[in-house]
């Protein structure tokens, strides 16, 4: 399974936000991160994949044009995590994630819906009402309503953005853990550029609704293109542990 994206656009009256975009095929199995300054169309993209935004140009998964599914039937293969999600409704937690579940059926539901809270490490949460939680926590339970689900594609936009620094990291393993255990295919919108690079198979650069750069991470981050993309002067470095770091001295003027 795979989701393959060509000469993709998406406008908003006469701007143009994504223009002719096209991706390698996106391999199930694998952490994709779409990275890039702001404004540069990340979130645009990926609510275009999940049906949310009216684009051109071809998008298929696992061969099947995903254009031409149900509303429906994309919402169940392709999962979509919005950046800011809806205020807390009168359910508790775990209730909330066995509902999701009943939309798609399934067996043993309660247990599968307590297991996704466990991978997150949030599971002391499953009998709170979603009213009386945090963004951060909402987030985390929004993930876990997604990863109980097993949907082919996650569309994750800015997954750890309301964390702290223990749970975003536990979110990062998490899917990327899922993605690899499950053979499905993980995008999310990330702009801790260290984050990606440590967790992302996959980076796609994006800059001005176009791709910048594509591959995987050690073979992307340069100096170059983050004073390019970025206007940063940094060093892409590997620390003790052998792991990818981007550190930057200074803003470019």
């Amino acid at each position: 399974m795979s989701l393959l994206i060509n000469d993709l656009s998406v406008a908003y009256g006469a701007r143009t936000i994504i223009s002719g975009l096209s991706l390698p095929a996106l391999p199930a199995g694998s952490l994709v991160a779409l990275v890039g300054p702001n404004g540069a169309g990340k979130s645009t993209l990926l609510r275009a994949i999940a049906g949310l935004e009216r684009m051109k140009g071809a998008l298929s998964l696992d061969g099947q044009d995903v254009t031409q599914l149900s509303v429906a039937e994309r919402s169940l293969r392709l999962a979509y995590m919005p950046q800011q999600l809806p205020p807390g409704i009168a359910l508790g937690v775990l209730e909330s994630i066995v509902a999701a579940l009943r939309l798609s059926g399934g067996d043993n539901l309660i247990e599968v819906a307590f297991q996704a809270l466990r991978q997150l490490g949030i599971e002391h949460l499953a009998e709170q009402p979603l009213n009386s939680l945090s963004g951060g926590q909402r987030q985390l339970v929004a993930l876990a309503q997604l990863l109980a689900r097993n949907p082919q594609v996650l569309l994750l936009d800015e997954p750890t953005s309301a964390l702290d620094l223990h749970y975003q990291l536990r979110v990062m393993d998490a899917v990327r853990a899922r993605a690899v255990a499950h053979r499905l295919l993980a995008v999310a919108v990330l702009h801790d550029i260290n984050l990606a690079a440590s967790h992302a198979d996959w980076l796609v650069v994006l800059n001005q609704g176009r791709v910048v750069a594509c591959g995987a991470p050690a073979q992307v981050l340069t100096p170059g293109l983050l004073a390019e993309v970025y206007g940063v002067e940094a060093r892409v470095e590997r620390c003790s542990q052998q792991r990818l770091q981007v550190l930057v001295d200074r803003a470019l003027t």
